[in-house]
């Protein structure tokens, strides 16, 4: 039985679903699908090789390449194809650090409070082996940095900031091109003879929706993963600038300029540029139909007592993101009830969803336990759809009235 008619058999047998979990992951594309299924059968040949069946997966390759480099507006050699962002961030932010620690023992890094995980944990690693001195900036009541503040914690030892773009739990989007400004001007006041400064950063939430052109960020390596964007999981890549040193994580191989060993998971790169290209040509159509959902899920939650929506104001969020929180209902119970109807949402990242814990991005927020308990994400995708949202809204008012009944 061929893909589709399994699909449609599967899809007869179960309720109607809503997938309201996008910053998790998202559906793949079809049009990234058909892209990719002729190098799992017909072109399968290894993109190292010399023969046509090589060179052929090596085209894909470099075409994959250059729609990534052309969305960034990069050279095609800045792109260094990973597992996916986590692996991005671990090569980027480790390998910068080895390659510096070289020649100098005291080495100075900056991140904020609210990574993701993959960058969070790495930060932790440098400081825990004593590589690297590590500051953590707090952020505001939206989980905004202080680019003044900023300014303040870079040393003359100072050789890595890494902020990301928008945060994954409530969409706010940090001043990017500002840090770069900033940046740059440390390096023109610090001189040739200096150690060199980087801005990296993890765009893993904002490439569907914000300018990623790296000149205009002014950043020296920026992270992506293919699954946050219609695109295959297992895949990623990294930005790294012409002229920014960094060591290898992993050895076995010249992939990759010698930076990122292993064959190349030629399917998952071509669908990876394919999904590139497509939030190239479209996103501006798709962020003023995602914005209007999002607007009517907004009006329609503000109906419900005894909730605060978290993150910026005024479009400082990203435009698929809500974060809410409910007061007097557990945000797991909510998911789970919801779940039971054929909704999906998340309590927060899912890379930490598995923890009790209250979400570490809503208390550097400073939000109050019992706020951010009953907390919700709710992100959504193209493929989300104004019908949707009266049913989800239907379904989630009656699971907080039945949890608020029950609360003590």
């Amino acid at each position: 039985m061929k893909y589709l008619e399994l699909k449609k058999l599967f899809q007869s047998k179960r309720m109607k679903q809503i997938y309201f979990d996008n910053a998790a992951t998202t559906a793949v594309d079809p049009k990234v699908l058909e892209a990719m299924l002729p190098y799992f059968q017909d072109h399968f040949g290894n993109a190292s090789s010399l023969h046509s069946y090589g060179q052929t997966a090596q085209g894909a390759v470099d075409e994959a390449r250059d729609k990534v480099a052309s969305y960034l507006k990069c050279k095609s050699q800045e792109i260094i194809f990973t597992a996916g962002a986590t692996e991005s961030n671990n090569l980027v932010i480790q390998g910068i650090v080895s390659y510096l620690s070289q020649n100098n023992k005291s080495l100075h890094v900056i991140t904020s409070k609210i990574e993701h995980p993959s960058v969070l944990e790495v930060f932790k690693y440098l400081e825990k082996q004593k590589l690297a001195e590590v500051s953590y900036l707090e952020v505001d009541k939206f989980g905004l940095i202080s680019v003044e503040k900023l300014k303040k914690t870079i040393k003359s030892n100072t050789v890595l900031v890494s902020i990301m773009y928008a945060n994954n739990e409530m969409g706010a989007i940090q001043p990017i091109q500002q840090i770069g400004e900033l940046i740059k001007q440390v390096r023109t006041e610090r001189g040739l003879k200096s150690l060199p400064l980087y801005f990296h950063v993890d765009a893993v939430q904002g490439l569907n929706y914000l300018d990623c052109e790296v000149d205009t960020l002014g950043v020296d390596a920026l992270s992506a993963s293919g699954h946050k964007i219609h695109g295959p999981k297992g895949i990623g890549f990294l930005y790294l600038r012409a002229g920014v040193k960094v060591r290898p994580v992993n050895y076995g191989g010249h992939h990759e300029y010698n930076l990122r060993p292993g064959t190349l998971n030629v399917p998952a790169i071509v669908g990876l540029g394919k999904a590139v290209d497509l939030v190239k040509n479209y996103k501006n159509e798709n962020v003023i139909k995602i914005k209007k959902i999002k607007e009517a899920l907004i009006n329609d939650l503000k109906k419900i007592e005894n909730i605060r929506f978290n993150g910026p104001e005024n479009g400082g969020q990203l435009p698929n993101i809500i974060n809410v929180s409910f007061l007097k209902a557990e945000g797991e119970s909510i998911l789970m009830m919801l779940d039971l109807a054929g909704i999906a949402i998340s309590t927060g990242s899912a890379c930490s969803s598995g923890s009790l814990e209250p979400s570490p991005i809503l208390t550097a927020m400073g939000i109050k336990p019992e706020w951010s308990h009953g907390s919700l994400r709710i992100s959504l995708s193209k493929f989300n759809s104004l019908t949707e949202v009266k049913i989800f809204i239907k379904e989630l008012t009656t699971a907080i009235t039945k949890l608020r009944k029950m609360a003590p």
